[in-house]
């Protein structure tokens, strides 16, 4: 897919980047190349392939869901400031 100069100049003003004319240039023929090594990836058959998160075959190690820490909420507000009932009072930022 070939990249021309206008198209630079939109990318660098979503991106909010200044580009001087040799950097559109230069930049040009860089998203171009990156652009067409994209597309030929696009030719590799990738029916057969199921997808992965890992290089290698792992299980995920599992544990029970348990609840192992808790019931300390008095322990926690005590920490606070200010408190009212179970609850930290905090400053308002939102009108």
């Amino acid at each position: 897919m070939k990249i021309n100069q206008d198209t630079v100049r939109h990318i660098a003003s979503l991106a909010r980047i200044k580009l001087t004319e040799d950097e559109a240039q230069r930049l040009e023929g860089e998203l171009s190349g990156i652009l067409d090594w994209v597309e030929q990836l696009e030719e590799v058959d990738t029916a057969d392939c199921e997808p992965m998160t890992s290089v290698v075959a792992v299980t995920m190690k599992m544990r029970d869901d348990k609840v192992t820490d808790g019931d300390c909420a008095d322990a926690i507000l005590n920490n606070a400031p200010e408190r009212a009932d179970d609850f930290f009072v905090v400053p308002k930022v939102v009108e």
